[in-house]
């Protein structure tokens, strides 16, 4: 799921380089490849975790707290005039991150492991990732088809 979020990231940075050398457009570019490059690297970091191993669960933790703080970043960054009305999202995802993660940790706390926290845990990440996704497909000029999703456009 997470690569075919980082190739669609990858060609909404081919789509918005082709739209003209925009500063503001340049630099929004720009974050989001790091935002993309960066899910991507801490995502292998999580799979390459050996399960077996006695700091699997701080490795996991650690890099979610990692994935957090990039969300964070996503949610602070300045998006172009023509996509202002995508920040709501961006600051959804990184708030359901952030519960997501807390969730985590409170499922691995006192070594013991809570599976319905882990499970809100699950839920919260699968929300911001897929925030993420909706955030990409109007990037590339493609409305989700989601029962769930109701886009409110700006009139100014």
């Amino acid at each position: 799921m997470k690569l075919k979020l980082v190739f669609a990231a990858f060609l909404t940075v081919l789509a918005l380089t082709s739209c003209g050398g925009d500063s503001e457009l340049t630099a929004f570019r720009k974050n989001m490849d790091n935002f993309c490059t960066r899910i991507s690297e801490i995502d292998s970091s999580i799979n390459g975790i050996d399960p077996d191993a006695a700091s699997a669960t701080e490795e996991l933790l650690t890099y979610l707290d990692e994935l957090d703080l990039v969300f964070q970043s996503f949610a602070g960054m300045d998006f172009p005039d023509e996509f202002d009305y995508l920040e709501n999202l961006a600051d959804e995802s990184s708030k359901y991150m952030t519960e997501a993660v807390k969730s985590y940790h409170d499922a691995f706390s006192m070594d013991s492991f809570d599976s319905y926290t882990a499970e809100y845990a699950r839920e919260n990440y699968s929300r911001a990732y897929k925030r993420v996704q909706i955030i990409i497909s109007f990037l590339h000029g493609e409305e989700p088809t989601d029962p769930d999703l109701t886009v409110e456009y700006g009139n100014d």
